[in-house]
């Protein structure tokens, strides 16, 4: 069967309302929320999809309960292109049974577990695919071995971010960040060494070589932004992002979030880092740069969903490359070169990001300054 390869979403793929959105489907704020309604919402072309799903908000958060919390692992199967490819913290994973070993060893390894659904942003048609932005809250009691060691009894609550694309039923690209760093401190293991440890075991796909590193940043990018290929006048969500994440990384102008975050902004990080106001945003960059002062950073997707009267919900999936010179946050420098990457979930609200959700691959970056030459 021949992999399918992600093609680049244009403006007309970005939905200008939110009637088919999770806080929709969930009747969120409501004394109607449920996290599976009655009600699947209004109907959506899903061409090729199974007809029991009503719209891609649908899809998305009851393939995921049926899968975890109804333990039909196997339904991977017709959910997942049985040559799919899956870029998670550790590196390439592919094929659908990769999939489902793994599933099989999280249930057994946390046998109370949900995944529900905090946030989804979506894009896309039955033509190019749809991608989804998925942001999930996991919760369960680790009462089986997993792949860091025996049980622990120890109950975690973590969000990951997974940003899929799925084409007739089948989810054939996925970008996913599990936060395993935050997993690990709430499972109570000590982050360095548990890099170490990972080192030795070599997880599937880890160390990444080259050509799957420059496949995690290229898959689904377009040729040219869409600010550029498509401008628009006003305010553009494209232009809005791609110039903050250029002006904070690679021209180190920490004063962009006056421009771009408002004074109460809410900031979500990886390991664990929540913080209020544009100060802890800007150390959070500010750190990783002094770690890394080289860093190129560069946006390889953007989709978004909104309008300039309800607010934007905003995904974009980024990657850079640097080296490690030392700093605060991971200890002496190594002087190794590193490749970082991950997602952030923006909701922007009269041109300004109230909220900032930023995940990206954290352990894998400390397996990557314990490595051995």
């Amino acid at each position: 069967m021949t992999i399918l390869h992600a093609q680049p979403l244009e403006r007309r793929h970005m939905p200008d309302n939110y009637g088919i959105s999770l806080a929709r489907y969930t009747k969120r704020g409501t004394p109607d929320e449920a996290r599976i309604p009655s009600d699947f919402g209004p109907p959506q072309s899903l061409r090729g999809f199974e007809p029991t799903y009503r719209n891609i908000i649908d899809y998305i958060v009851r393939i995921t309960y049926r899968i975890w919390e109804d333990r039909i692992v196997e339904y991977i199967r017709d959910t997942y292109h049985p040559e799919s490819q899956v870029f998670d913290d550790y590196g390439l994973q592919l094929g659908a049974e990769k999939i489902v070993s793994d599933t099989h060893h999280t249930t057994g390894a946390f046998s109370d577990i949900q995944l529900l659904a905090d946030e989804i942003i979506w894009a896309g048609d039955d033509d190019i695919g749809f991608h989804t932005s998925h942001r999930t809250i996991i919760r369960g009691t680790n009462d089986g071995a997993t792949k860091y060691g025996p049980a622990t009894n120890k109950k975690v609550d973590v969000w990951c971010i997974a940003n899929c694309v799925a084409l007739d039923n089948r989810i054939f690209l996925e970008h996913v960040l599990y936060n395993t760093s935050d997993l690990l401190l709430q499972l109570g293991f000590d982050l360095r060494e548990m890099a170490g440890a990972m080192v030795s075991a070599k997880p599937p796909g880890w160390p990444r070589s080259q050509a799957p590193w420059d496949a995690l940043r290229a898959a689904a990018r377009p040729t040219r932004p869409i600010s550029v290929a498509e401008p628009v006048s006003g305010f553009d969500v494209d232009t809005f992002v791609r110039e903050h994440f250029d002006r904070i990384w690679n021209d180190r102008r920490a004063a962009d979030y006056q421009r771009t975050h408002t004074p109460d902004v809410t900031f979500h990080g990886p390991s664990g880092r929540a913080a209020v106001g544009r100060d802890a945003c800007a150390d959070f960059s500010a750190r990783l740069l002094e770690t890394f002062p080289d860093l190129q950073h560069q946006v390889d997707e953007v989709y978004w969903m909104g309008n300039p009267n309800e607010g934007y919900l905003c995904s974009t999936r980024w990657s850079a490359n640097g080296t490690h010179r030392g700093g605060s946050a991971y200890g002496p420098a190594t002087h190794k070169p590193v490749q970082l990457w991950g997602i952030t979930q923006h909701r922007i609200v009269d041109g300004r990001v109230v909220e900032d959700w930023t995940m990206f691959n954290e352990l894998d970056l400390m397996m990557q300054l314990v490595a051995r030459d």
